[in-house]
């Protein structure tokens, strides 16, 4: 029981950081604030859901995945990052919502629900750095294998953990229209400019740890 205790807070407190649902709800949220509350709080629960699904598959599978196409975590996170920063370089040069262009504006929503995998879930919500965590926490734990209660124990724990990790996003993503009541258009507007540019900075951050594990694989001290 301790055990089981210990994997499902260590995935929790892995994931929750990077995964980070508070920094990415404004984001979120500027990213479907033209769809219907009721069509977005059924977005945020695919995201929760994608989200869940994608850091099961890299927990259990993801290291498996990646040798058999001989990818390194490092260049994931070269090209994860990539995605991020050109993702975070959007959201901070898009032009702020007027009444004259809201109302102009037809509301795509096909088109809104589309981004609900790519990018919303990935990468800006369970991108490479909650990917790499991910795959790190099941190559420690060695999730894929074990028939002994113990084990299977700490698998349901595990499951546990990154369900409770999707429960954290789909709350602040269900939640995320609130921020525009409280804070008003222009207090919204500057807190998606805010997260926006940490995005880009998370996304370049990313990059470089990526490329200097490259140079320290190829260039050995």
């Amino acid at each position: 029981m301790n055990q089981a205790l210990s994997v499902f807070l260590a995935v929790f407190a892995a994931l929750f950081p990077v995964v980070n649902p508070l920094g990415g709800a404004p984001i979120f949220y500027q990213m479907t604030r033209d769809a219907p509350p009721e069509a977005r709080a059924v977005m945020a629960r695919k995201v929760a859901l994608y989200g869940f699904v994608l850091l099961l598959c890299s927990m259990v599978i993801g290291s498996h995945v990646l040798t058999f196409f001989g990818i390194s975590l490092p260049i994931l996170r070269v090209a994860g990052g990539l995605v991020v920063t050109f993702v975070g370089w959007q959201l901070l040069h898009q032009g702020n919502p007027t009444p004259e262009r809201t109302a102009a504006r037809t509301i795509d929503l096909a088109q809104i629900e589309g981004q609900v995998f790519y990018p919303i879930t990935m990468p800006l919500t369970t991108g490479p750095g909650s990917i790499a965590t991910a795959v790190a926490l099941g190559a420690q734990a060695n999730l894929h294998a074990g028939t002994s209660a113990v084990e299977i124990a700490s698998i349901l724990a595990a499951i546990l953990g990154l369900a409770a990790v999707s429960a954290t996003i789909y709350v602040a993503y269900r939640y995320a229209g609130d921020l525009e009541r409280v804070l008003g258009v222009n207090g919204t507007n500057i807190l998606v400019r805010l997260f926006a540019f940490i995005l880009l900075c998370i996304g370049l951050q990313i990059m470089w740890i990526g490329v200097n594990d490259l140079v320290r694989t190829f260039l050995p001290a």
